[in-house]
């Protein structure tokens, strides 16, 4: 941890960056937790209620995904991320309008919403990173965002939880608004070296026929290596644990009111289990893109044994263990993959490359998300242990797929070589 604290010592517009998402993502658990309960109260646990919800956080994004990377890749990031986070701030707001269950649309509407701003947010920070930190700390920037990450989720889910049980859903969406506020500022006061935005005023003033969405997807068609370093989070997102989670949570173990208390717990060990992959994986981590296509292999197998544990679990401390191992692999192959799409790719097409690679995984969560709603709604939340069994033996899918295709990239390098733009 000395290393990660040294970067955030020496490198005060990446700190400014690190603290915009600490504030940011705490309050979005606090979201997350508090929207999940009050779904789950209105709808009287209506498995296919909740996927709507965590539907509306992926297909509008999924829909604007071409626009965003191109918009990352033309202006300012800065800039719009500090937009996003003020829209956000504002949307999150008008939750506050959900009272009884006949306005369980507005909470739909306003998920959309605050995720399509969302969609700018995620791939914009991640293209930032390179232009705010040293090659040589990228592995450990990217690192320490995804530990964040989590331990915001397990703090945010925790106290989401307890919040909404003792003191009520207003006051946590009160602070997830103040959260992009303060986000917004931090990502402002960022001082980019005089080097870098003369490179980034370059880029923004570049002929549009290279900034478009079909530029970049004709740049990624020329790099076999990258399209794969893409698809890693379409596998990873093959079944969807938000849905489970909620139900063990609310329904199956409950604790506290509506279940808000085991609901937290539950999304507690996912964060937990998040901060232990990549730290775990990082001690054989050299930086190379070839060792970290390895360790996504290990990663996925956290995944794979994960949901079968989940499967079989008889109690919540069961289940919270098994969900902080799903956790860690879904930790890794997430922070690894970005970190070898930055090392592959140039910085004027690092936006799209981010908006592809957030398409990749909204896809396939979408899908996710649509059959275990279905299936929920076929087969009664009382299938939810079947849902999850066969979402393990699926698992499998992605990891052969990857070990394969790590074997035949290693056969062949050749497939390094990139292509003049």
């Amino acid at each position: 941890m000395l290393a990660y604290l040294a970067l955030l010592r020496r490198n005060p517009d990446y700190t400014r960056l690190w603290s915009a998402q600490v504030v940011s993502l705490l309050g979005d658990w606090f979201n997350t937790i508090i929207l999940a309960t009050l779904i789950a109260h209105y709808s009287d646990n209506d498995g296919l209620a909740i996927s709507i919800l965590l539907l509306t956080r992926f297909l509008p994004p999924l829909l604007v995904t071409p626009f965003t990377g191109v918009l990352l890749d033309r202006f300012d990031r800065r800039r719009l991320l500090i937009a996003s986070d003020i829209a956000r701030l504002v949307i999150v707001l008008g939750y506050l309008l959900v009272i009884s269950a006949d306005r369980i649309w507005l909470i739909y509407v306003l998920s959309a919403l605050q995720f399509i701003c969302s969609a700018v947010f995620e791939p914009g920070r991640s293209a930032l990173l390179p232009a705010v930190v040293e090659p040589g700390d990228l592995v450990r920037a990217n690192v320490l965002g995804s530990v964040t990450w989590s331990a915001m989720l397990a703090v945010g889910g925790a106290l989401g939880g307890f919040m909404s049980a003792l003191l009520g859903p207003q006051i946590g969406l009160v602070l997830d608004s103040a959260s992009f506020a303060l986000s917004a500022l931090l990502i402002a006061s960022i001082r980019l070296t005089p080097e870098r935005e003369a490179i980034i005023e370059a880029e923004t003033h570049a002929p549009k026929q290279h900034t478009s969405f079909r530029a970049g997807l004709r740049y990624a068609r020329q790099r076999p290596a990258l399209i794969a370093a893409l698809l890693i989070k379409v596998g990873g997102s093959i079944g969807n644990m938000d849905v489970p989670i909620v139900i063990y949570g609310t329904l199956m173990f409950a604790l506290g009111q509506d279940g808000s208390v085991s609901l937290g717990l539950l999304w507690s060990a996912f964060g937990v289990g998040a901060i232990i992959g990549p730290l775990l994986l990082n001690k054989w981590n050299d930086g190379s893109v070839r060792v970290m296509r390895r360790l996504v292999i290990v990663g996925y197998a956290f995944i794979a044994v994960g949901w079968f544990a989940l499967a079989g679990a008889p109690g919540l401390v069961l289940a919270m263990l098994a969900i902080l191992v799903r956790a860690m692999g879904g930790s890794v192959y997430w922070t690894y993959s970005s970190v070898i799409i930055q090392k592959s790719v140039d910085d004027s097409y690092l936006g799209r490359m981010f908006s592809l690679d957030q398409a990749g995984y909204q896809t396939m969560a979408v899908i996710s998300i649509v059959i275990t709603g279905l299936a929920l709604q076929t087969w009664g939340d009382g299938a939810v242990r079947e849902i999850v069994m066969i979402t393990g033996l699926l698992s499998l899918i992605p990891l052969v797929a990857w070990w394969a295709a790590v074997r035949w990239l290693e056969r062949h390098p050749e497939l390094e070589e990139v292509p003049v733009v």
